[in-house]
């Protein structure tokens, strides 16, 4: 029986550095050519999407559920109001802190995250196990990718959510409070390492991007895997029927997973694929 397939993206279908395994690639495409659907199920947005090289898709979910597309069909699009990203960038401005709005037209950047985002995403890839040069070109290749606005031209229509880099984890305690009607993420470490702090619109999760999408194919969770390494994946483990960690995942992902399968360096998806009689 075919079976619908949601991985998310950076650390199980891509690497730290922004790369695919070619073994990734070929579970895919083997797992597609017999008959099972495959989406993305990611916090980034279809902007940053495209910019990675990755193989041929069934759709995706987008900005941690914001945003949800079958065959480049949009199946649903629920991002933050001018109002809220005005507040967030206004926010973000007066404490300095570097960010960019996460749209799907593209990623939007402010002038502190020209200062801040080279380091921080150096360190976010040394954290995952990048060597110090490819760590400094995935950090370049980031920041390289946004589009640096100013003043008024911040305050957008078309954002999914918004992340900004933590000077301490008190700005993402003091952002809970300031933003209670949002959701508010940390990604880039674990508990107070945390590199980021994300907010999107309140209801927007990776569960209810999926139940939207199958709600749309006329399909139940019965046949639904899903794959993923972070806390934040396990919204997605909430609702599908099975649930594969990856090795490199958190210790929260592990204990929540059905199976677990070994680094998305070391032909992780491709095993589990296998293990599960995918290809």
């Amino acid at each position: 029986m075919s079976k619908i397939i949601f991985l998310d993206v950076d650390g199980t279908l891509i690497d730290y550095e922004a790369k695919m395994p070619d073994s990734a690639k070929l579970a895919v495409d083997q797992a597609r050519a017999n008959g099972h659907k495959v989406y993305i199920c990611t916090g980034c947005s279809k902007a940053e999407i495209l910019q990675r090289n990755l193989c041929e898709l069934d759709g995706m979910i987008g900005g941690n559920g914001a945003y949800v597309e079958d065959h480049e069909h949009v199946v649903m699009h629920q991002g933050l109001s001018k109002e809220d990203v005005k507040h967030i960038v206004d926010w973000c401005n007066e404490r300095h802190l570097g960010f960019y709005l996460e749209a799907n037209s593209g990623m939007y950047c402010n002038d502190y995250m020209l200062e801040q985002g080279p380091d921080t995403m150096m360190k976010y890839a040394l954290g995952k196990g990048a060597n110090t040069d490819h760590a400094k070109d995935t950090a370049n290749a980031f920041v390289s990718g946004f589009i640096h606005l100013q003043g008024e031209d911040l305050y957008r229509d078309d954002v999914n959510k918004i992340s900004f880099i933590l000077s301490s984890y008190q700005d993402h305690l003091d952002s809970k409070s300031e933003f209670s009607e949002l959701i508010a993420n940390t990604w880039g470490g674990k508990g107070e390492l945390a590199l980021f702090s994300d907010l999107g619109p309140t209801g927007i999760t990776k569960r209810h991007a999926i139940e939207t999408l199958l709600d749309y194919l006329h399909e139940d969770t019965s046949n639904t895997i899903s794959f993923g390494d972070a806390k934040i994946d396990l919204s997605m483990f909430e609702c599908c029927s099975y649930n594969v960690a990856m090795g490199n995942g958190g210790k929260e992902i592990k204990e929540a997973a059905d199976y677990i399968t070994d680094d998305v360096n070391e032909n992780g998806l491709y095993n589990a694929f296998k293990h599960l009689e995918l290809i």
